[in-house]
């Protein structure tokens, strides 16, 4: 249902510019949206080869574990030996107004504190394949959280360019529409009074005359 808006000049030109500032403002949200997806959908690409990554990665730490379990027995002393890393920040940058979070880990040189006598290969493996699972597993942290947001401000501006395209333009062109035609017929009917005013005249004129 139209709103009724009092016909003049003045709301027709004041809805005209609004009119023209909801189309623009659904071409911005509709560039945001899609600009988001392709950000999006290039994220899931890389989400699905990281956990592929992850998955392969993890199975050869474990396996690495095992078998320095087996060949040195319970490796959790030795494993408390190593100092916790905590060599991780995390920034951010904007897209299209969205804030990404970026992770860095910095590899410390870590000071081995258990003894080399004590361990072999296959823990040292284990020990580096853990590693490479930290790294996987930080980077795999940002990508998803990136993921959420875009996908969060994806809903959100597609819910504000819905919005617009179907409910605030074409309010707006009805309104237009409406003061347009009332406008219109204003102009009629004085244009038909005047010619009525005229003949009258011209008839009352030619009454004189005679």
């Amino acid at each position: 249902m139209t709103q009724q808006i009092f016909p003049t000049k003045g709301n027709l030109m004041a809805l005209q510019k609004s009119f023209a500032l909801a189309k623009k403002g659904y071409e911005l949200m509709d560039r945001k949206r899609n600009i988001l997806i392709r950000e999006m959908m290039t994220l899931i690409e890389d989400v699905r080869l990281l956990r592929k990554d992850l998955a392969h990665t993890y199975q050869q730490a474990y396996q690495a574990l095992q078998e320095a379990n087996i060949t040195l027995g319970i490796v959790s002393d030795i494993a408390k030996a190593i100092p916790l890393d905590n060599g991780v920040e995390v920034t951010y940058r904007s897209v299209m107004g969205v804030e990404i979070p970026s992770v860095s880990h910095y590899a410390e040189q870590v000071k081995i504190t258990y003894g080399i006598g004590h361990t072999n290969t296959k823990f040292d493996y284990a020990y580096k394949s853990f590693q490479k699972v930290r790294e996987l597993t930080v980077k795999l942290a940002e990508i998803d959280n990136s993921t959420y947001r875009l996908a969060n401000a994806i809903r959100k501006t597609q819910k504000r360019a819905n919005a617009l395209q179907n409910i605030v333009i074409p309010r707006f062109e009805s309104q237009i529409k409406y003061i347009s035609d009332a406008l219109e017929e204003k102009e009629r009917e004085a244009f038909t009074r005047q010619k009525v005013i005229k003949k009258q005249a011209e008839k009352r004129k030619e009454e004189h005359k005679q």
